[in-house]
């Protein structure tokens, strides 16, 4: 009979081993080193590498690593930085010693990046920001989960190159999900830091800002790959050169619309105005600056969100004034109401609405802005969330929304326009429906005056270029205060922008394109892609544990017990 020092060890699991590590796709297991214990960088074991890595210190650390990439948005604008932003995030968690933990440093980076990208919301939400955040921030809590079950222990090559589309995938689905209107809409989404580079720009064109995150996030994980899994540098390496090859094809084939013809349009900035009489005083400088205007062989004179603060049925001297503009000028003035109204079906209340307003008067075409701000326009679930009115500057009624996208004709063979209205240039799929809908010219009509010393101006005013080269449309983004720019088909910027200490006009001459871009004709087709990568990945880990059952019929031998064995039973 065996003593119980005779009997086998049961063989000890840490960090690193075992179903909450990293495993290998669709097994559970980890790769064997061939060693037994994982070794941290510089010596020891991964425990002792990771025990001195207090949990205070690591929620510190994820804190502020997630906080990072903001620093490649406006205004800083270190768009280089977006391809190495997320490293130190995802090395901390994959060392993480259990994948609830790393879930939950996968939270506090989402938060620390969604305060950090929209820290000018201060003024406006207080303390509320940090409660947002932190709801928001739970989407990056399974991703946290993902990066330590791709990359942490010790990936087999497979597991490393899986990681290359799995991370990136779920990256992406973290901001589909935030760019629904309801939870902030698509406000900071990663491949947005890459409005200036024009081959990001190029890739824009063929699957839309989503496409440039997918090969941000990439490269990131790419990164963390080279420096934490030695033994996978070979084939991550392999991985990388064929997305670089797959990226440089759809750079070089996708289509490219083709300029035909140019108009001339104006951008009217009349500048801040506070107090008493500032929505007169600011009317007034806007028909100064417009005036200013005239003799410039203009097509379109534009101005910016909330120029106009009265329905112009109930204000017809409103209405003779921009009339009297429209014929001094030549063109017609797109101006924005911010007013009270009734709309066709009977709804009565404030409305946002770009108007065209032509020498006879408003020329009957409107568009009401259908998605808004939350909690600048409207609260969400205002019986519950409608303290936030008392510690910021939340809307106090809640704005009416428009019915349907509207597309309008210029007199006299001018471009077919396609207004939104500010938030609303940050929807990719909005101009996309314009473009399809016959739009020539995208123009945005916005207003930051709560914000004009923040980040907040040119972080929109970036925006203009990932939406001119989606569609392959010009984008003129006008404002009130500034920053308003001009930027071509391709998404490179036309002229000089309006900063915010300007109250200015200023004319530029836009190209104008037709055909589609691979955004346009196929929509969001790395979504659908990310998502079929996700669903693959959750069917191989669902199907492991039938591929490890046993076959019929070769069933293990009996284990022996302390009463008998197999081959004298019941002893």
């Amino acid at each position: 009979m065996r003593t119980p020092a005779d009997r086998p060890r049961r063989r000890e699991t840490g960090p690193g081993t075992g179903p909450e590590s990293g495993t290998e796709p669709g097994t559970g297991t980890e790769p064997s080193t061939g060693t037994g214990t994982d070794t941290a960088p510089g010596g020891g074991s991964a425990r002792a590498g990771r025990a001195s890595w207090r949990p205070p210190l690591r929620a510190v650390a994820a804190l502020l690593s997630g906080a990072l990439p903001a620093l490649a948005f406006p205004e800083p604008s270190l768009w280089w930085l977006a391809y190495a932003a997320l490293v130190p995030w995802m090395l901390l968690i994959r060392t993480a010693p259990t994948g609830r933990r790393a879930a939950f440093e996968g939270w506090l980076g989402g938060m620390g990046f969604m305060i950090a990208v929209h820290h000018w919301l201060t003024p406006s939400l207080h303390v509320f920001l940090v409660v947002v955040a932190a709801l928001l921030a739970a989407a990056w809590a399974p991703w946290g989960w993902l990066v330590r079950s791709m990359t942490g222990g010790v990936p087999s090559q497979a597991r490393a190159l899986a990681a290359l589309a799995v991370l990136p995938s779920g990256w992406l689905m973290i901001e589909l999900l935030r760019s629904w209107e309801g939870l902030g809409g698509p406000w900071g989404l990663l491949g947005a830091s890459q409005w200036q580079v024009s081959p990001a720009l190029r890739l824009a064109s063929a699957g839309g800002v989503w496409l440039v995150s997918l090969l941000v996030v990439a490269v990131n994980t790419a990164i963390v790959l080279l420096i934490a899994v030695p033994r996978a540098r070979a084939a991550v390496a392999c991985g990388t050169a064929l997305g670089a090859l797959a990226a440089a094809a759809l750079w070089s084939f996708a289509p490219r619309p083709v300029e035909s013809g140019t108009a001339r349009v104006a951008i009217v900035q009349p500048g801040v105005f506070e107090g008493a009489g500032s929505v007169e005083r600011r009317f007034a400088r806007g028909e100064e600056l417009t005036l200013g205007l005239v003799g410039r062989d203009l097509d379109l004179v534009v101005w910016g969100e909330s120029s106009v603060g009265a329905d112009l049925r109930e204000r017809p001297d409103l209405a003779a004034r921009l009339a009297a503009l429209s014929r001094a000028t030549g063109a017609p003035l797109l101006v924005n109401v911010d007013a009270r109204r009734t709309d066709a079906s009977g709804r009565g209340g404030i409305f946002k609405s770009s108007v065209l307003v032509g020498p006879e008067g408003p020329t009957g075409d409107r568009y009401d802005k259908m998605r808004l701000v939350p909690f600048g326009e409207y609260v969400p679930a205002r019986k519950l969330l409608g303290w936030a009115t008392s510690v910021g500057r939340a809307a106090g009624e809640d704005r009416l929304r428009g019915e349907r996208p509207v597309v309008m004709r210029l007199p006299d063979g001018g471009p077919r326009v396609g207004p939104l209205v500010c938030f609303e240039s940050a929807f990719p799929d909005m101009s996309r429906r314009l473009v399809r809908d016959g739009a020539q010219l995208l123009v945005a009509q916005s207003a930051t005056s709560s914000f004009q010393d923040s980040w907040a101006p040119e972080q929109h005013a970036s925006l203009a270029a990932l939406r001119a080269a989606e569609s392959g449309r010009t984008a003129v983004h006008a404002t009130l205060t500034g920053v308003s720019v001009v930027h071509g088909p391709d998404g490179s910027r036309i002229g000089r922008p309006l900063p915010t200490a300007s109250s200015t006009a200023a004319v530029y001459g836009v190209p104008l394109a037709h055909g589609s871009t691979g955004y346009v004709r196929f929509g969001d087709w790395p979504v659908r892609g990310a998502l079929a990568v996700l669903v693959a990945l959750a069917a191989v880990r669902c199907s492991a544990p039938l591929r490890r059952r046993p076959a019929p019929g070769r069933g293990e031998r009996p284990a022996r017990t302390a009463h008998g064995s197999s081959g004298r039973p019941g002893r």
